[in-house]
């Protein structure tokens, strides 16, 4: 297995190994990204969930750990308004990342086509200055294929977080709107 990796890295272009660099950077910005979020988004989810479970028993504002709750903290008069203004910092607060695992997700796949051509390229160079057959050419294109399986590779799984993520906010958007209704259906 040594052998293999040590050859390869013998064997390919510099821009593809640069490729690869950039593609294993993204992977590890991307499980940072998402790990980082997932476990932020579940902890506020049960602040809200705890928050909107109070106001249906019966209480008359939310959790003092909620986010709306610093939003209704320094209005005397509680405003559909009021709550919208919050409802849209959470949507900011919780959509955070999901642009760069978006970006990520959609760009990966053709740095790691770049890669392959520019080794698909080389390996047409040195048919060219040498008599080599098909196992040449095999051999370059099949070296040259790991830098798209590797973009692609990345892709699924910044793909895959954004949607975990996605989901995770609008359930938390969710509950806050639901804390909202509450708290004005209240106040009527």
């Amino acid at each position: 297995m040594i052998n293999e990796i040590t050859d390869f890295y013998l064997k390919s272009h510099p821009v593809t190994l640069g490729v690869l660099a950039l593609l294993a950077i993204y992977f590890i910005v991307l499980n940072w990204v998402y790990f980082y979020r997932y476990f932020s988004l579940s902890s506020w989810l049960e602040i809200e969930n705890r928050s909107l479970e109070s106001l249906l028993m019966g209480a008359t504002s939310v959790n003092q750990q909620s986010f709306l709750y610093n939003f209704l903290k320094t209005s005397s008069n509680i405003t559909k308004e009021v709550l919208n203004l919050g409802m849209l910092a959470a949507t900011k607060e919780a959509t955070k990342g999901l642009s760069i695992l978006s970006i990520f997700a959609s760009t990966t796949p053709f740095i790691g086509l770049f890669g392959t051509v520019v080794s698909i390229l080389d390996t047409f160079t040195h048919i060219g200055q040498s008599s080599g057959g098909m196992s040449i050419i095999a051999s370059g294109v099949s070296d040259a294929l790991v830098a798209t399986a590797a973009g692609i590779f990345v892709a699924i799984f910044a793909y895959t977080y954004h949607q975990i993520l996605k989901r995770k906010s609008f359930e938390l958007i969710s509950f806050m709107q639901m804390q909202s209704d509450a708290i004005i259906a209240r106040k009527v």
